[in-house]
């Protein structure tokens, strides 16, 4: 700490600042909380957004900033934006064509050039919030609406497309259909100030019913004789799963060579298998039914966050308090456990007597026994807050009423960002901060006294220069924030 300190006081006196106001001090702070707090944005049939593809590239981007702004007054610190629906793109890309969901014309951009997902990521980071993008692996084709450009897989490679129902799927089964997914997700960790690649829980189509049994909605036969006739022993549905566990593995490898920091989560189907826990009753079985291994994924650390889609209510045969404490269990690796929530169930027609605090008691059971680096959730999605569904937005806020961080990711870096050089000067509007650069930083974090007590605010960019904060605070404590989420030394100014 006195090296934050003396780097402080140095860096006052080059910038000339009077050491009148406010001087550095050796203090205790209080760790700023920890909590994971986010909403899945979709873009798939223009759920959330944009909110139909009809709009002007400037009404987008009105919609992106609504949204945005509404996250971060509930108290959210990271969105979960949908980038790739059906092997589409909602950014510039030389793989895939543009998302006919963005414009109603697969291939064609936006008409004026902007790039939504660089427009996205950087207006969620003035706000203090992770963006974390998300992609659909296999899906390629979610409608028969959408117009398919030349360039799209279901136009190049058609003889690896199943069908399934309605839709086109990409064969898991093909090393080009993997890789290529792969490719996408690496493209953009790579070209884009992401803080996390996200997919959901699309891997092998799910089933349909007939006479009360799951039945395939696809044939995908002749490549699992091919993998026959060349020596393959795996029964059919464990090759399928060898597919997929080759794909989440291979994936989370490519995107940490890419860029270590960047956070890789999964969202699969909440129940592993049926009977897990004994409590809970299912009738789809992931594993055998679409193949996801999620136990697996977990148990070998293949990832940094898991959101298992707990859907249901806590009284119901598929019990959230139980399948989150038998997520937790199986958590052999210490990742982030974040279960996905759905508040858009709150009053609808899947639910129509859920009330608000359901969301707010899973939350709770999330915050009573939450990982070693602290809890999360993700709200499914961000329409249920936009919508005030059962006047959850309320309650939101008076549950994040205290700002978090997001839980730091020491596996993937535990080393400390250099401290905070600041110069302080008391102006008419309150307390201006100047921030010395600092490239071992991605975010800074500011507390402030109030009395006895140390608010936290919302996170800034490492880049930001300057704040200006309302009024003289008693003190106030200054901390970088690393790529994997670890803390500086804090740098403590007292009013004199």
């Amino acid at each position: 700490m006195r090296t934050a300190f003396l780097a402080s006081a140095l860096f006052l006196l080059a910038t000339g600042w009077s050491w009148a106001d406010y001087t550095p001090v050796n203090a205790k702070v209080p760790e700023p909380r920890r909590e994971f707090r986010a909403a899945w944005i979709a873009t798939v049939h223009n759920l959330d957004w944009p909110s139909t593809y009809t709009l002007s590239p400037q009404q987008q981007r009105s919609e992106m900033v609504a949204l945005l702004d509404l996250a971060a007054e509930t108290g959210l610190n990271a969105v979960v934006f949908q980038v790739r629906t059906e092997c589409d793109a909602f950014y510039r890309s030389s793989l895939e064509p543009w998302s006919f969901f963005l414009t109603g014309n697969q291939g064609v951009g936006p008409s004026d050039g902007y790039d939504p997902l660089a427009f996205a990521v950087a207006e969620a980071h003035k706000r203090g919030i992770e963006l974390h993008a998300w992609f659909n692996p296999f899906r390629a084709s979610a409608t028969e609406r959408s117009n398919k450009s030349s360039k799209h897989i279901t136009r190049t490679h058609s003889s690896l497309m199943l069908s399934a129902g309605s839709m086109k799927w990409g064969n898991p089964a093909s090393d080009f259909v993997r890789q290529r997914a792969i490719d996408v997700m690496v493209d953009v960790t790579r070209r884009y100030d992401v803080d996390g690649i996200h997919i959901d829980d699309y891997f092998y189509p799910y089933p349909k019913t007939v006479n009360g049994k799951t039945v395939d909605q696809f044939n995908d036969s002749s490549s699992y004789k091919a993998y026959r006739s060349k020596g393959g022993k795996l029964e059919l549905r464990d090759w399928r799963r060898d597919n997929i566990n080759s794909f989440v593995r291979s994936a989370y490898g490519a995107i940490k060579s890419t860029k270590g920091y960047v956070d890789f989560g999964i969202s699969p189907f909440g129940i592993w298998r049926p009977g897990n826990p004994s409590t809970v009753k299912a009738g789809l079985d992931a594993y055998d039914d679409i193949c996801a291994d999620s136990r697996l994924w977990f148990n070998q650390g293949w990832l940094d966050y898991l959101s298992p889609q707990l859907y249901w209510r806590i009284d119901s045969d598929q019990n959230y308090a139980d399948l989150y404490r038998w997520w937790s269990g199986e958590n052999k690796r210490g990742r982030h456990l974040f279960p996905g929530i759905a508040s858009s169930r709150i009053l609808s027609s899947d639910d129509r007597s859920r009330p608000a605090t359901e969301t707010v008691k899973q939350i709770e059971i999330t915050r009573q026994s939450p990982t070693s680096a602290g809890p999360g959730h993700l709200h499914w999605s961000i329409e249920a807050i936009k919508n005030d569904r059962g006047g959850l937005r309320g309650k939101l806020r008076s549950l994040y009423a205290e700002n978090a961080l997001p839980p730091a990711s020491p596996w993937l870096g535990s080393a400390a960002p250099a401290p905070v050089y600041v110069a302080p000067a008391i102006t008419s509007g309150g307390l201006h901060l100047t921030f010395k650069p600092e490239p071992t930083a991605r975010w800074r974090v500011i507390q402030v006294q109030s009395g006895n007590n140390w608010v936290t605010l919302r996170l800034l960019p490492a880049e930001q220069e300057t704040i200006q904060l309302n009024g003289t605070p008693p003190a106030v404590a200054i901390r970088h924030v690393g790529p994997t989420g670890i803390l500086s030394v804090p740098t403590i100014l007292a009013k004199q």
